[in-house]
């Protein structure tokens, strides 16, 4: 979210077309906007900083099709988040149909001391709200999708249903996967009561990879996009694990072991976890760095037959 400041004197770039339409729908609700910058990254929302006329600094993201309630949903998994886990998150300024606006975060310093706090605060998150079913109060997204949280009692039936076979009918995925990629996916999701031991569900994130943790201004973690439900902790921890990150994100698990616990095998069962991951980046049309090789990987050890053994690591995207 940071940017390196122009020279003295340097003109600004005229503005795009995407700046345009988020300066025109801050405007349009209320905002006294001087200066848009589009922010880098992210392939859903056009988003940007918005610098109002009193100097006041924002964080703005808008739609470009059609309305829908994405934002609205963005904004109770925030407040979810804060009010029942006790994550920090970013206070939401509006949130409507075509638009989000945040305060202001900085980014992240990946120092070993705010990987630290941020186990602490995950930990805190999934210890404090157990509950006895899983799934949420409605439907979320992720990313450009829906999120399908129906409540089940069972987390290996909601993991399989709503996390991994959910995602075969989408358009690139049943094109990426032959009839034996997809008989393989199915034997592992009969497999997840031996693979997967019980867990009590919580408040997950849901989206945890480490693009979704920024700052505040004093360097503390802040939680942004997440895509909440009750699921199993592993799942959270998964994402942080298997995505590309930094490796002073070793004392997040360090922490987060000391404060919540970790059952054994669970660095094995990382890469089985962040199965729906990988399905959702084909999905949206973002697996060209190899997402249909690691999965491949995944369920190499259930085809022809269903027989087990144990997942290996998906390779990192650069």
């Amino acid at each position: 979210m940071s940017r390196t400041p122009a020279m003295p004197g340097t003109p600004r770039p005229p503005r795009t077309p995407h700046e345009e339409i988020l300066t025109e729908r801050l405007r349009d609700a209320g905002y006294a906007v001087g200066e848009v910058e589009r922010a880098t990254g992210g392939a859903v929302a056009v988003a940007g900083l918005a610098t109002l006329q009193d100097g006041t600094r924002l964080f703005a993201k808008t739609l470009l099709g059609p309305e829908q309630d994405v934002f609205t949903v963005e904004s109770a998994g925030l407040a979810a988040l804060r009010a029942l886990g006790g994550a920090t998150t970013p206070d939401v300024l509006c949130a409507s149909p075509r638009l989000l606006v945040l305060e202001r975060m900085g980014p992240r310093p990946d120092d070993a001391r705010f990987w630290e706090a941020l186990g602490h605060m995950i930990a805190a998150l999934h210890t404090s709200t157990t509950g006895d079913r899983f799934g949420w109060h409605h439907d979320g997204w992720l990313g450009r999708l829906r999120q399908d949280n129906t409540w089940d009692s069972d987390g290996h039936v909601f993991f399989a249903q709503r996390r991994i076979l959910r995602w075969l009918d989408e358009p690139l995925v049943d094109a990426e996967f032959d009839r034996d990629d997809r008989r393989a996916l199915e034997r592992l999701c009969a497999s997840l009561p031996d693979l997967v031991p019980a867990q009590r569900p919580c408040l997950t994130h849901g989206d945890l990879w480490q693009e979704n943790v920024v700052a505040t201004g004093d360097g503390a973690p802040v939680l942004v996009d997440p895509a909440v439900s009750y699921t199993w902790p592993e799942v959270d921890l998964s994402m942080l694990w298997c995505a590309p990150r930094v490796p002073q994100s070793e004392r997040l698990f360090a922490v987060y072991a000391e404060v919540a616990g970790l059952q054994d095998g669970w660095r094995e069962r990382m890469p089985l976890l962040h199965l729906r991951e990988l399905l959702s980046t084909i999905a949206h049309g973002d697996g060209g760095w190899g997402a249909g090789e690691a999965v491949r990987k995944v369920i190499a050890p259930f085809r022809r037959g269903g027989g087990r053994g144990p997942a290996t690591a998906p390779a990192a995207r650069d």
